[in-house]
């Protein structure tokens, strides 16, 4: 038996529900006049960091954002909107898209869900900015370090001292 076009769109409805449950990011950006290859471009970036794009009719995905609990959200999804998921890395995905959007002036950032919390274009930008990971770990590694070196530099001056007034 043939699906009904509303049943279709209930399908589609749950399976974003689902899809906007298990990721752990979600950017809304627009890309009003973005070309194929600028689009696959995108995509590929987004692919190599474990996220994935994909464009949704605005009442499907308001009213998945709505089912999912994120109604807050639904004013975002005017026009057309590009949704980018991430189930691994929180920050890849804002990072990846606010900065193909330096470059390519079509993709403004709108705002997104960030491990179940409605963010705006600001909280977006901000995740964007932070340091990588591994560049993080470094500089915790460099901060807990320096007391160390400091000290072990100090004990040294001292045991110098010492040797030159014995």
């Amino acid at each position: 038996m043939k699906e009904t076009v509303l049943e279709r769109k209930q399908r589609e409805v749950l399976e974003l529900k689902d899809r906007i449950e298990q990721a752990k990011t979600i950017v809304a950006f627009d890309d009003t006049g973005l070309t194929v290859l600028e689009s696959t471009e995108l995509r590929t970036s987004l692919h190599k960091e474990g996220s994935s794009m994909a464009v949704y009719k605005n009442n499907i995905a308001r009213r998945a954002m709505e089912l999912a609990g994120y109604g807050e959200i639904t004013p975002l999804l005017v026009g057309k909107k590009v949704l980018v998921f991430s189930n691994e890395d929180v920050v890849a995905p804002a990072r990846i898209v606010y900065d193909f959007g330096k470059t390519n002036k079509k993709v403004a950032v709108k705002g997104g869900i960030v491990e179940g919390k409605v963010a705006h274009y600001d909280q977006i930008i901000e995740l964007a900015t932070l340091p990588s990971y591994e560049t993080l770990l470094t500089q915790l590694a460099a901060g807990l370090l320096m007391p160390l070196k400091e000290l072990s530099i100090g004990l040294n001056m001292i045991a110098e001292l010492e040797q030159e007034q014995a």
